[in-house]
């Protein structure tokens, strides 16, 4: 048998970054998810190193993600991260078992636990006018479309962005991949089970009048669809 998580992460630290100031182990092994497949996500800071970089290897029979930085880089990711609203470094950090600690974790912990409870910065009119325009398109493509395979892929599109328009209309992250449902799920259950069910009964049925009802109300109190007289020229935007 393997090593626990704990164990195989303390000792890739000692063996690579013996140095570091900081190292946390994050992901689902922390959560309590863990499964066959998971990983050993692994935030290292290190004042020594010159540039950010991400390593994925195997040791001790576990697959492992490594996340360097510097006391530097690690503020400009957490910057990063805030404004695409995917929160993936400061959310590691904030979860992650401190496994060497020369004097910084605690800050930087309670940095990204600050940086979580605050949201991403918020949506302004332009760019909530440029997800109704896009969302606008990706309807208008569905409604036209004939093609059940190309159907497919302007679903999943929409069930995106249609994800990422909910949640950044009302301050909260997004998600990516299997982050997605669970993104919505912390802004509010019981949208992320409709949602779950709306797009689970287009990818069951092949019908798309779920899919187009459901985006069009989520996007209605907000002025609904929008194509006469959108445009993205910076004069038309001096005001925002």
């Amino acid at each position: 048998m393997r090593i626990s998580a704990r164990q195989a992460a303390k000792k890739f630290i000692e063996s690579h970054y013996p140095n570091c100031e900081v190292a946390y182990l994050a992901g689902s092994v922390v959560r309590g998810e863990e499964t066959e497949s998971s990983d050993l996500d692994i935030i290292i800071i290190d004042s020594s190193v010159g540039e950010s970089y991400r390593e994925s290897l195997t040791e001790y029979d576990w697959p492992i993600e490594v996340f360097v930085h510097n006391m530097f880089t690690y503020k400009n990711y957490f910057k990063q991260n805030i404004d695409r609203a995917r929160p993936s470094l400061p959310q590691m950090c904030a979860e992650g078992i401190i496994l060497c600690d020369k004097g910084q974790a605690s800050r930087i912990k309670n940095e990204a636990l600050q940086l979580l409870k605050a949201g991403p910065t918020p949506w302004k009119t332009v760019e909530i006018e440029q997800a109704r325009y896009h969302l606008t398109d990706l309807l208008n493509d569905l409604e036209g479309s004939t093609n059940a395979l190309e159907d497919l892929f302007i679903v999943s599109k929409l069930a995106d962005r249609t994800h990422e328009f909910v949640l950044r209309v009302n301050g909260h992250w997004i998600g990516e991949g299997k982050w997605i449902l669970r993104a919505l799920k912390e802004f509010n259950e019981t949208f992320a089970e409709q949602f779950a069910f709306v797009f689970d009964d287009y990818y069951s049925s092949r019908s798309k009048t779920g899919v187009i009802q459901f985006v069009d109300e989520v996007i209605a109190p907000y002025g609904g669809r929008l194509f006469e007289g959108y445009s993205s020229h910076p004069t038309n935007r001096a005001a925002e």
